[in-house]
């Protein structure tokens, strides 16, 4: 295999008609889309078919023309956590505009960056949310202007005849400099999840996918909505008050066959709920993704459930691409294979294009025929040109392959610790703290304690009820790891700080450490 080796889109080929246009057609009066938001409510608040999913997303394509909109304009979401949310989202890509999903909570400033760098046409926003200064021209939206655009579907609704590599959404991720950078995708991004339903899910129409995240959040739109529409299954999504020890009803009375979420909230489930497989309905497996699990939550949930936890990774410029799932099964210590048809390699953390092999440690790249790669970064090519080494793609993700293919996550390049000469992955020193008795949560990152000298500091999360004990950890540390790895500070905090996708934030814990008088 020298390339991508599974079937490619279509030269014309529109992201929303072939997740949501395709199941209208085969399927009309299939529920498409369930809406719950109180868990004691009898029915949910909303229920969509596929029929009625299609004319919502296409009158909104068709209002946002009538508005002057034009294929390849950026539209920036800030609308509630309602299906609106997503209605929008789909109905923009329908249009072949370029909708580009956010937070609410964005500050005044982070929200002008956002429309300032992507030039947006036009920006959504939720009840009472004041726009802040626009450039002219700018057009703004409310919730009652696409309730209007559904209200009013066009005498003819077509989607937009968009080619595979136009355009299709944008996405803001951390950067390398103090400002987030576009990931801009195209239409064909849709087509390059396909890996993923048995790479990963094990997805089929009769699947009922119900997803923790909010509407907002590029993991639901995509694995809570994209792929299950895409597949002609059900996709859930709760809108009302998160509780962890709420969900396995949830499941149970949503009928839901999946369960996609991050890792801590299954931990959290485990220790609030308590779950047994009888309190969960018709689940077959839950998906996990977004943050590293800990490293006992696979079994401690099997053994408290019967079912097992499939984990995938990816990144922000591909979605997922390494993963377990039912016909794949999970190996101790390792992310997952690559998912069918791609095509991986772990190359030098130097320059060469030459894949290392089996257990050499290096950067994990992914070729760069694969349909599911972004186009580019927005307006930056100095970055561009940085992940292309030859035919590959580089994330800064640094892994270790074995020689059937599993891959195990070493940490990104730029987090990697040095600690006595040595390089140290944070995530192999936090696998082994976060077994410590009293801790409930972990992250590692290099600290400065003098002017020329840095150590690997634990910044930990107590355990609800545990006394913040350093020595038992470091105590529990000595016997699971060399002492090059052990951590020299160990820090107590309230929380770990993350990004809106859940991923931690080494570098903040780092620049918040303050040294002792003496180490």
């Amino acid at each position: 295999m020298t390339a991508f080796s599974g079937p490619l889109p279509p030269a014309r080929f529109n992201m929303a008609a072939y997740a949501i246009g395709r199941a209208a057609r085969a399927t009309p009066d299939k529920t498409a889309l369930v809406v719950v938001d109180r868990l004691a409510a009898a029915t949910p608040a909303e229920t969509w078919t596929f029929a009625d999913l299609e004319r919502a997303v296409l009158a909104i394509a068709a209002g946002l023309a009538a508005r002057g909109l034009v294929q390849g304009d950026r539209l920036l979401i800030r609308l509630d956590n309602t299906s609106a949310y997503a209605l929008l989202y789909f109905g923009a890509i329908a249009a072949g505009l370029v909708p580009i999903p956010a937070s609410r909570q964005l500050t005044d400033s982070e929200a002008a960056f956002f429309v300032e760098n992507s030039g947006a046409r036009c920006v959504a926003l939720a009840h009472g949310m004041a726009a802040s200064p626009l450039p002219d021209g700018v057009i703004v939206l409310g919730p009652e202007d696409v309730a209007a655009m559904i209200a009013t579907p066009a005498p003819q609704q077509i989607y937009a005849d968009t080619a595979a590599n136009d355009a299709a959404y944008m996405i803001y991720t951390s950067g390398t400099t103090s400002r987030p950078k576009g990931v801009l995708h195209a239409q064909r991004a849709a087509w390059g999840r396909r890996p993923m339903y048995e790479g990963w899910y094990g997805l089929t129409s009769d699947d009922r996918m119900l997803h923790a995240g909010a509407f907002n959040w590029t993991y639901t739109l995509g694995v809570g909505l994209t792929d299950p529409w895409a597949c002609g299954a059900t996709a859930i999504v709760y809108t009302g008050d998160k509780r962890p020890e709420d969900w396995p009803r949830l499941i149970a009375e949503t009928d839901a066959t999946l369960f996609a979420a991050v890792p801590s909230l299954y931990r959290q489930i485990l220790k609030y709920a308590a779950p047994t497989g009888a309190d969960l309905g018709r689940l077959r497996h839950g998906l996990i993704a977004g943050e590293p699990p800990p490293p006992t939550l696979f079994d401690d949930w099997f053994a408290a459930t019967g079912t097992h936890l499939y984990e995938a990774f990816g990144m922000s410029e591909m979605s997922t691409y390494i993963s377990s799932s039912p016909t794949r099964p999970r190996k101790a210590g390792f992310i997952g294979r690559a998912q069918p048809g791609r095509l991986l390699a772990i190359l030098p953390t130097g320059d060469g294009t030459t894949p290392l092999p089996p257990g050499q440690e290096g950067l994990i790249a992914v070729h760069r025929s694969d349909p599911g790669l972004m186009l580019r970064y927005w307006q930056r090519p100095d970055e561009d040109a940085e992940v292309v080494r030859g035919a590959w793609f580089i994330g800064g993700d640094l892994g270790v392959m074995d020689a059937d293919g599993y891959i195990a996550h070493r940490g990104r390049a730029n987090d990697i610790m040095k600690a006595l000469g040595y390089r140290v992955a944070p995530q192999e020193v936090e696998a082994v703290i976060a077994r410590a008795p009293g801790v409930a949560e972990v992250a590692c990152a290099e600290v400065l304690v003098r002017a020329d000298v840095s150590v690997i500091g634990a910044f930990v999360v107590a355990a609800a009820g545990a006394a913040p004990d350093a020595d038992g950890i470091l105590a529990f540390a000595r016997q699971h790891l060399a002492p090059y790895k052990m951590p020299r500070e160990i820090v107590f905090v309230d929380a770990l700080p993350r990004t809106l996708n859940g991923k931690l934030k080494r570098r903040e814990l780092a620049a918040s450490f303050v040294p002792r008088a003496e180490v």
